[in-house]
């Protein structure tokens, strides 16, 4: 379809680049003003509704992701997230690493990027070491760790068996249910609603508009741990490859985000208060950097825009990071009362 867009100049990986800064924009800006955040739902003290904006945005993407399936735009037959052989060992490994690092982080990638354009330095930090990491993984001298745990694999991926527009109503109505019973305010989840309809506008964006033959790009859409070991690799080497989708991701989701913090005036700058915190949240991004890899995706690439695609590699890498993320939050919770000698309320 690229071709009848009258694009003379550009190419499609370079229209990709445009695209991604817009889908950014609007997430960036919706993420914010949501306080859009995953771990939140899981433990915040405000979980139920931030859990029901979080389910809402999902439902939204999953309608929206399987409808354009449904109208011929997109297939995910090739997608990496439809790999029958599932590596089910990196998916756990890695999930639960996510998981805990999110926790001890205090945000997983998404929530941190931001919080970083609102002037948050202990992200800005996190997010540097956490694309480090997730290069390293990916090709660096993590990578080997990395191989290892991909190798052992099932043959149960692909997508979840059954009807996709059965488990979409399905999934999507329980999602609605508990969203409209969580207290979230209305308006709150209609942002969460946009927010969630950008993953299939990435899907269809990237999979059908720009679709070239004779320059073709991959299929994406929102996601965190690619995108930000992109803009790593590209911020210290852009006189020798250009800037890709995952770049202009970052970049627009940065730039949503600060308009929008600056604009309801919740811009602060803010630090670590002691090198004991800073410790806690080097070692929760190196975790959530080498995690989002080896498990196939964050709670956005894998969550937020793999669940929609019914992959039950995505399911499972979804499933292992709130695993770990509870898991974590206990453990802390249990040492700090041991620490200051309270017993936990039973």
């Amino acid at each position: 379809m690229f071709e009848s867009l009258g694009f003379e100049n550009l190419t499609a990986p370079q229209v990709a680049v445009f695209f991604a800064l817009a889908l950014g924009a609007l997430f960036g800006l919706f993420a914010e003003q949501t306080k859009f955040c995953f771990r939140r739902a899981l433990i915040g003290e405000d979980r139920r509704s931030a859990a029901g904006v979080w389910l809402t945005a999902l439902a939204a993407a999953l309608i929206g992701t399987q409808a354009s399936v449904a109208q011929g735009w997109i297939s995910f037959d090739e997608h990496r997230f439809q790999n029958v052989e599932l590596p089910w060992l990196a998916i756990a490994v890695g999930g639960v690493l996510f998981g805990a690092g999110m926790v001890l982080t205090r945000g997983c990638a998404s929530r941190l990027t931001v919080l970083a354009a609102s002037g948050n330095l202990r992200a800005v930090s996190v997010l540097v070491v956490f694309a480090i990491a997730a290069h390293a993984t990916m090709k660096g001298v993590l990578t080997p760790v990395m191989t290892a745990l991909t190798e052992p694999t099932l043959a149960i991926g692909g997508a979840l068996p059954g009807n996709p527009l059965a488990w979409t109503a399905v999934l999507a109505l329980a999602a609605f249910a508990f969203a409209l019973r969580s207290g979230a305010r209305p308006f709150t989840l209609v942002l969460a609603a946009l927010l969630g309809l950008l993953v299939p506008l990435g899907w269809v964006g990237t999979g059908f508009v720009l679709y070239d033959d004779f320059d073709p790009i991959a299929m994406e859409s929102l996601s965190f741990t690619a995108p930000w070991s992109e803009t790593l690799f590209w911020g210290i080497a852009s006189t020798s490859i250009p800037a890709g989708f995952g770049a202009g991701l970052v970049g627009g989701v940065l730039g949503g985000a600060l308009i929008s913090s600056l604009a309801a005036r919740r811009f602060a700058w803010q630090s670590f208060s002691s090198p004991a915190e800073t410790g806690r949240y080097m070692t929760g991004a190196v975790f959530m950097g080498v995690g989002g890899v080896l498990a196939g995706g964050c709670t956005v690439g894998a969550g937020l825009s793999g669940v929609p695609t019914l992959s039950i590699a995505a399911v499972s890498a979804l499933v292992a990071i709130a695993a770990g993320a509870v898991l974590t939050h206990a453990l802390l919770n249990s040492r700090s009362a041991s620490v200051s000698g309270v017993v936990p309320a039973e």
